[in-house]
């Protein structure tokens, strides 16, 4: 028995040791400022913020799978009742990045190109949630640099666009809910 615990032990830590080596695995956390573009549903919205954590996994030299969880917030004022609303998305995101050199300098093409799996929630200057989308699917469009500070540590300025439509439902009635902004951050990466 101790023989094939030595076995599975060494093959794990050598399977372990060339998979750290190959740096295929990243995780990043990025703050940010959000830009809505059109007024939500009947909500004038302002600039929010948020953040979004992601975990990426390379599956070739210039291209990774990427997902994570993210939460945005905006505030605004409804068009009919002038109450201040907050607008809340929360939800997941997934998809491919592609990232490329800049000549032998530490700086990298950033590009991204995926789908966001969100909800919006409405709450009320009480903080009680007013109203609720259920879980929809949106796409996102992103574009950026990539600056390693260190050894298997990035800084990552981007440029996001964000699109997501679903439907809310206010007192029995359903309208279509449209949040589409343009997102700044500033994310850090640590590649392993």
């Amino acid at each position: 028995m101790k023989k094939y615990y030595f076995l599975i032990v060494s093959a794990v830590l050598l399977i372990s040791t060339q998979v750290m080596a190959q740096e295929k695995w990243a995780i990043e956390f990025r703050p940010g400022l959000n830009f809505p573009t059109s007024d939500v549903g009947d909500t004038d919205a302002d600039i929010g913020y948020g953040f979004e954590i992601t975990g990426a996994y390379k599956i070739m030299p210039h291209l990774a799978f990427y997902a994570g969880w993210g939460f945005n917030q905006f505030r605004g004022d409804d068009v009919f009742t002038q109450e201040d609303i907050t607008l809340l998305e929360k939800g997941f995101t997934f998809g491919f990045q592609i990232n490329r050199p800049i000549g032998t300098t530490s700086f990298s093409y950033l590009a991204r190109a995926g789908a966001i799996y969100n909800r919006i929630e409405l709450e009320n200057i009480a903080g009680d949630i007013t109203a609720d989308t259920e879980y929809g699917f949106g796409w996102q469009l992103a574009v950026g640099i990539d600056y390693e500070l260190a050894s298997k540590i990035s800084l990552r300025p981007m440029l996001r666009y964000r699109s997501l439509s679903t439907d809310i439902e206010v007192e029995n009635v359903s309208t279509e809910t449209k949040l589409n902004y343009f997102s700044f951050g500033i994310g850090l990466a640590k590649k392993f």
